[in-house]
């Protein structure tokens, strides 16, 4: 998906034609799907718009702009698949990604209105589910995922029940769209977007957050302050 800063970029940037391909067919081959009774030849096109002398076109040039086109248009990612990786759909218009990070310190970025020092902090386990726009972060308890694992609300501010606010962090989507990537993007993403408010449903943990927050920088995070998700599971969100 083009970036909103992308594409009106794209829209004032003035593009000029290059060449042109034209096909040919006779009347009776119009629609007919076998691809041999066509011809394709591409004219190259002058500053001043008039196309040049045509040429035919190659297997290898067709198989080139192919390639070139789908590497630069494709959302899908590829490559080797991280071991955190629980799940995947990379199909367009059904992109959903989720994958975990275990227990771990990690910096965090608070607004001045939080009276929170900016500094790395004692975290829960943590799953990510995200799709093509939005993204969603749920904490865990169990030493081991399995489908029963429960999940409870992310103990952090700007998230609403599992919904994360995605703020003023300005992360560009990677062009080279591996897996590895495309996770890092989404952490960066949640991460380094400056904490600030507390979600809709207030507070995610049993006590004052502010609190919870400030205890877990010098010893692990109290697991005891997680709120349960009405019950859901791992396996819930696996589908």
């Amino acid at each position: 998906m083009i970036e909103t800063n992308e594409l009106t970029r794209k829209l004032k940037t003035m593009l000029h034609p290059q060449a042109a391909l034209i096909v040919y067919a006779e009347e009776s081959d119009r629609y007919n799907t076998d691809d041999n009774g066509y011809f394709v030849e591409v004219r190259d096109i002058d500053e001043n718009g008039i196309m040049g002398e045509g040429r035919p076109v190659t297997v290898e040039f067709m198989n080139e702009l192919l390639r070139g086109y789908s590497e630069s248009h494709s959302a899908t990612p590829y490559g080797r698949i991280p071991s955190n990786l629980l799940w995947f759909d990379p199909r367009k218009g059904s992109e959903k990604y989720i994958w975990y990070n275990p227990p771990q310190k990690r910096m965090m970025f608070f607004h001045d209105v939080l009276k929170i020092e900016s500094a790395e902090y004692n975290l829960p386990g943590i799953i990510y589910e995200a799709g093509e726009s939005r993204l969603n972060v749920y904490a865990y308890k169990d030493a081991e995922l399995t489908d029963k694992t429960a999940l409870f609300a992310a103990p952090f501010f700007n998230v609403t029940k599992a919904s994360v606010c995605l703020g003023s962090a300005k992360i560009e989507r990677p062009k080279d769209l591996n897996y590895t990537n495309l996770l890092e993007y989404w952490e960066k993403k949640f991460w380094l977007t400056e904490f600030s408010h507390l979600g809709g449903g207030g507070n995610p943990t049993k006590s004052n957050l502010v609190l919870v927050t400030k205890a877990a920088k010098n010893k692990p995070f109290n697991l005891d302050e997680l709120k349960p998700l009405n019950n859901l599971k791992l396996k819930d969100i696996l589908r």
